[in-house]
């Protein structure tokens, strides 16, 4: 008569190569099954197991990709799009909104909203000149900033940064930041969307953007009140 119930065998020993990772696999296995009229003998649950750890290995490897991040340094390289102007921007998980050097600032009307005017004089990294220029960008909203010195109040604009091969458009309040080293800042808002950060790193990587590169488009949410 054919056998009943669950049929379990222990401490197989698995040594073998996956043709689709390449990677040795060894160890011990158990395998429990419901016969359906007949026991299979050992050496195929052997070749049913070697599949299922092939298969395992697989989703471990994706796994492991979707979980990889980029690590950047405390300090790197940004650049402006579409303009080309490639700044050095600190990376300050203290701060919320990403923040960028700006004098000038004047609020005017256009098609019936409210835009910003501003300029900025900053080095270029790639060519190593100063470059000014005067950009208009519509009013995103006003950022309330409150310290020791009182209340100040920052025009907010959202600009598109590259950031190693990907661009993010993110809010970016204005401010002269002409006593301050670095020309750019960037918050969490844009940090949690690029991936680690070294803080004994600097200059990891290189903004290399073009028409092709993904952009991560600026998200609003409640903090927007921040």
């Amino acid at each position: 008569p054919p056998p009943s119930g669950l049929v379990v065998v222990r401490d197989i020993r698995v040594h073998s190569l996956c043709e689709h990772h390449l990677l040795p696999f060894f160890g011990r296995a158990h395998i429990g099954y419901l016969p359906g009229g007949a026991v299979l003998g050992l050496s195929k649950l052997a070749r049913v197991e070697k599949l299922m750890l092939c298969a395992l290995l697989t989703a471990a490897s994706a796994g492991h990709a979707e979980k990889e991040k980029t690590v950047y340094g405390w300090v790197e390289n940004a650049q402006l799009v579409p303009w080309g102007v490639t700044l050095k921007a600190k990376l300050d998980t203290g701060a919320l909104t990403s923040s960028m050097h700006a004098t000038d600032i004047e609020k005017f009307e256009k098609d019936d909203e409210t835009w910003v005017r501003f300029k900025t004089r900053v080095e270029d990294q790639r060519t190593e000149e100063m470059v000014s220029k005067q950009y208009e960008r519509p009013l995103y909203r006003q950022l309330e900033v409150s310290g020791a010195g009182g209340t100040d109040e920052r025009p907010v604009v959202l600009l598109e940064v590259c950031m190693n091969n990907t661009i993010y458009e993110e809010q970016f309040s204005l401010r002269d930041r002409g006593d301050m080293i670095y020309p750019m800042l960037l918050g969490r808002r844009t940090i949690k969307h690029l991936g680690l950060i070294d803080v004994s790193e600097t200059f990891l990587n290189n903004p290399e953007c073009d028409h092709d590169s993904k952009v991560v488009e600026n998200e609003a949410s409640e903090d927007d009140d921040d």
